[in-house]
Formats: structure tokens, C-alpha cells, sequence
């Protein structure tokens, strides 16, 4: 039994440690990281990316970077490092009102419109894990995630 409640204390603070890369981006940093996870030769990336040595450990230090290049990195890593963007909105930014879309409705915008409760497989097993474990209730993460309760229970019936 200790041991169960070991693992499960584990894999708390594993997906702790996931939500909290979401908090403080530093993009350079998890670039480094799937560098060395895919085993891309210095080489490779120097001809691809069409930049000197210096150049590349700068990108590794730096906190964010241009889209164009993030974008170049994507592709050659094979990661979507936008995503850890997209999720940093989900779970850091306020929610947005029903007013906000009725209004961008009347208007002409020229944009795509997108809405805010876009929730990835990631996410949706961080928080039924929460529950399994009984770390959370289905209150708390309503109130605490902004998550439409109808949309936790068809994450429930679903998964």
C-alpha cells in the first residue's frame, strides 16, 4: 500500500513539473532538450538553420525567439513548439466573456477567431488523473481550470 501511494505521489509532482513548463517558457532551454533527445548531429542544424556555432548556443540561451526560426526548429525537430504557447493560454490567461464573441461577431474581423477552451490529450489526462487520485474534486476543477463542468463530465464518460 505505501508503495502505491509512492507512485502515485510520483506522478504528482511529474505532472506538476509538466504544467509548470508551461508557466516560465523558456524556449531555448526546451529546444536544447529535444536537440539532445533526437540526436541531431551540430552539423545538421548548422546547415539547416543557415547560422553559425555562436549563433546557435545564443538560441539556446534565449528565453524566446522569432516564429520564423521557432517554426524552422519545429519542423526539424519535429516538436510543435507552439504548443507549449497555446498551452500556456489555457492555463494562465482569463477566460473570455460570451459578450467578447458576440461583439467580434458584429464586426469584421479579418482574423480567424479562435476560442480560448481548445484542451489537448495532455491536458485532459492531467486532469482526470487528478481525480483518479482523488487529488482533486470535480469542484475544484471546475473552479480552479475554468472547465466547463459539461465538458469534465464528457472528458469523464469519454476517457
Amino acid at each position: 500500500m505505501k508503495t502505491s501511494f509512492c507512485c502515485i505521489m510520483k506522478d504528482v509532482f511529474i505532472q506538476i513539473l509538466f504544467i509548470m513548463h508551461f508557466k516560465n517558457i523558456h524556449i531555448g532551454k526546451l529546444i536544447e532538450k529535444r536537440v539532445q533527445e533526437t540526436g541531431f548531429s551540430p552539423e545538421r542544424l548548422l546547415n539547416y538553420l543557415k547560422c553559425s556555432h555562436q549563433e546557435l548556443l545564443e538560441m539556446y540561451k534565449s528565453e524566446s525567439m522569432d516564429a520564423e526560426i521557432l517554426l524552422k526548429w519545429s519542423k526539424l525537430l519535429a516538436y510543435d513548439f507552439f504548443r507549449i504557447y497555446s498551452q500556456h493560454l489555457l492555463l494562465y490567461s482569463p477566460p473570455s466573456s460570451p459578450q467578447y464573441f458576440q461583439k467580434l461577431k458584429q464586426e469584421n474581423i479579418e482574423l480567424p477567431v479562435f476560442r480560448k477552451n481548445i484542451y489537448t490529450k495532455e491536458i485532459i489526462d492531467f486532469i482526470l488523473n487528478l481525480l483518479e487520485i482523488n487529488a482533486k474534486t470535480k469542484k475544484q476543477i471546475i473552479e480552479e481550470y475554468r472547465i466547463p463542468k459539461t465538458t469534465l463530465y464528457k472528458w469523464i464518460k469519454k476517457y
